[in-house]
């Protein structure tokens, strides 16, 4: 799978309406085949700061998505609302899913 992190810094004045802005690219980019997932975060240390973590299932899922229409829409749509260009980190994971954290593992029973 593709496996993609990026920070995106909101200016302070749309930072609360940050999820209604990104709302329509989100749902549409959720209903994609070939994503896994694709969640927003806010950071506890900076509110303007917002977390995006996405996974595709492939390079052709991951190439489909960047020539959606809902992609192109987000390109005019989402900078104006932007402090700075956002931060990225994309890999190539050889799974499909998450794995368990097994450092914190829950016991079954409590």
């Amino acid at each position: 799978m593709i496996f993609i992190t990026a920070k995106f810094r909101v200016l302070p004045e749309d930072a609360d309406r940050w999820p209604e802005i990104a709302r329509e690219f989100t749902q549409a980019t959720r209903g994609e085949p070939g994503c896994l997932w694709f969640d927003w975060s806010r950071s506890v240390d900076d509110p303007t700061e917002y977390v995006l973590v996405e996974a595709f299932r492939d390079d052709d899922a991951g190439a489909a998505h960047v020539q959606s229409d809902h992609f192109k829409a987000a390109q005019r749509a989402l900078p104006p609302h932007l402090a700075e260009t956002p931060r990225i980190v994309s890999t190539k994971v050889p799974q499909d899913d998450w794995s368990a954290l097994g450092e914190m593992a829950v016991p079954a029973k409590r």
